[in-house]
């Protein structure tokens, strides 16, 4: 092979939160929509995108680390209300 990705490579990102790298199919997409981060779920939302696992854990890393607002480029704290009611709204429904 001549260091090219094979035709089936499904591209990486890496999580805001724990910082692994991931399929991009295994992580949520987050946009920030006037000030709040809002969960991209079908990934076609206009603007900056932040890539975190939907995970509680991976979420509470991402705000203790103040990382949405590094990946967003944004002053202070943002709302992360809505995405944290999707996140353990999936917690609930694929335990672990």
């Amino acid at each position: 092979m001549s260091g090219r990705t094979r035709a089936g490579a499904c591209p990486e990102r890496t999580c805001v939160g724990c910082r692994d790298r991931a399929a991009k199919n295994d992580l949520l997409r987050i946009v920030l929509i006037e000030g709040v981060c809002v969960p991209d779920r079908r990934g076609t939302l206009p603007g900056r995108g932040a890539y975190v696992h939907p995970t509680r854990v991976c979420l509470d890393l991402a705000v203790r680390r103040r990382a949405f607002s590094r990946a967003f480029r944004g002053p202070g704290a943002l709302d992360t209300t809505a995405l944290r009611r999707f996140v353990e709204q999936g917690d609930r429904r694929h335990p672990e």
